[in-house]
């Protein structure tokens, strides 16, 4: 959540940010509801003083014996406009507050402006695209010629849009997970996180997830919700806490199941790992001092990297620009794929400096030291990787002619083999 401040004080940042993301706001009714509020607030901490003060007033006259009768009843009728004006404020508050959850993040000044993903800017590209003395095939195919990925199981079982994996697929994928674990906790100093996966909607308000997103969400009864990604609960760890300085940064790292009610897209996309409704990720997150997160964006960006550059996979590095940030994030960097059965990159990787708008939001605080006011953090968060896509990426670059799979060298002590035939 962006500072309310902002509304009264500066209400030209957030115009300008609507139009660097290529979106419209009109500040009218923010503005309205928010001197609303501030004149509420002010007329009921006038009334509380006066009845402070008259409530002094009436205890002296009655251990003097004088008649307070008047002032009692008038204290009566400052009560109940008391509590008026504090129901008319909650009202107006609510509303207030919703249109403040639905405006997205600012976007650092360094991010470029454009209109649409086709204005990103690659930074780089690394690695390179194998070649083939064959026409390569898409990773649904070598994964169901292989008998190690069963698309009509899964959708017997649960539909479209589901995954099942047995045999060396099944073991690939849990392979997957450990190496990425490993990296990110032997190597990169991520702490492991085993989280629950299923939500709060208070949980879901903190990362971001409500009320923008809800639609793609998955409800439970109860007011409860499946995880879309690992980056809601690993937000909410420190939720309403005041974290130490000297704890700062905590980099965090977890493997959940996320489910997500994907739109999907027509084409190449809609086949095989690349969208589906449940799927597994490793997940990094951090909470750092404010001035310390862009660094620390590229760190994080380093260690999706070398996830990728471990596995011999090309990939490439886009900065996103402002009509394609998401929407909690003030600077972003996708990590593409180079999917050579589709012929093009895909992303598997996004890392994202979110500032203080999801700290504001789970009141995620530190203090510069044991005397100083609470501060509030800067939140960061990236894939490291998603594993199906990664899947998808490993069988498409290392299919072999003869129809066989060799397997990537760092994943053969998880893995026990060296080709899946």
């Amino acid at each position: 959540m962006i500072d309310p401040k902002i509304v009264r004080n500066n209400p030209e940042i957030l115009v300008d940010s609507f139009e660097r993301r290529n979106k419209k706001f009109d500040m009218t009714r923010l503005s309205e509801l928010d001197s609303a509020r501030r004149d509420i607030m002010s007329k009921s901490e006038a009334l509380k003083a006066e009845r402070n003060e008259t409530s002094k007033m009436i205890a002296s006259k009655q251990r003097a014996k004088e008649d307070a009768s008047a002032d009692i009843q008038r204290m009566r009728a400052v009560g109940d406009e008391i509590k008026g004006l504090d129901a008319e404020l909650l009202v107006i508050e609510d509303e207030f507050n919703g249109i403040l959850m639905s405006i997205p993040n600012i976007p650092d000044s360094s991010v470029t402006l454009g209109e649409s993903e086709e204005d990103n800017v690659e930074v780089k590209v690394v690695g390179n695209k194998p070649e083939f003395s064959f026409a390569p095939k898409g990773h649904w195919e070598i994964g169901e010629s292989l008998g190690i990925y069963d698309p009509t199981a899964a959708a017997r079982i649960a539909g479209s849009r589901f995954t099942l994996f047995k045999g060396l697929g099944a073991k690939l994928s849990r392979a997957l997970i450990a190496f990425m674990l490993d990296e990110h906790t032997s190597n990169e100093g991520y702490t492991e996180i085993a989280p629950p996966a299923i939500v709060s909607p208070d949980s879901l308000l903190a990362s971001g997830q409500l009320p923008k997103f809800e639609e793609d969400l998955f409800g439970l009864r109860e007011g409860m919700y499946m995880s879309p990604t690992a980056e809601c609960q690993l937000t909410n760890l420190h939720r309403d806490d005041i974290i130490a300085p000297d704890m700062l940064p905590l980099a965090y790292t977890a493997h959940t199941p996320c489910f997500r009610a994907e739109a999907g897209s027509a084409g190449q996309e809609s086949r095989g790992l690349i969208r589906q409704h449940q799927f597994d990720k490793v997940e990094m997150y951090k909470f750092v001092l404010p001035e310390n997160s862009m660094d620390e964006l590229e760190i994080m960006l380093k260690d999706a990297g070398n996830i990728l550059e471990k596995l011999g996979l090309c990939y490439r590095v886009l900065e996103l620009c402002t009509g394609d940030l998401g929407f909690a994030a003030v600077k972003t960097y996708d990590l593409e794929v180079w999917m050579p059965g589709m012929n093009k990159f895909v992303e598997i990787s996004s890392c994202s400096n979110c500032g203080d708008f999801q700290a504001r939001r789970g009141q995620i605080r530190f203090r510069r030291n044991s005397e100083a006011k609470p501060e509030l953090c800067h939140t960061l968060n990236g894939s490291g990787l998603a594993v199906g896509r990664t899947i998808a990426a490993i069988f498409e670059n290392y299919q072999q002619e003869d129809g066989t799979l060799i397997i990537p060298e760092v994943l053969r002590k998880y893995m026990g083999v060296e080709v899946i035939s």
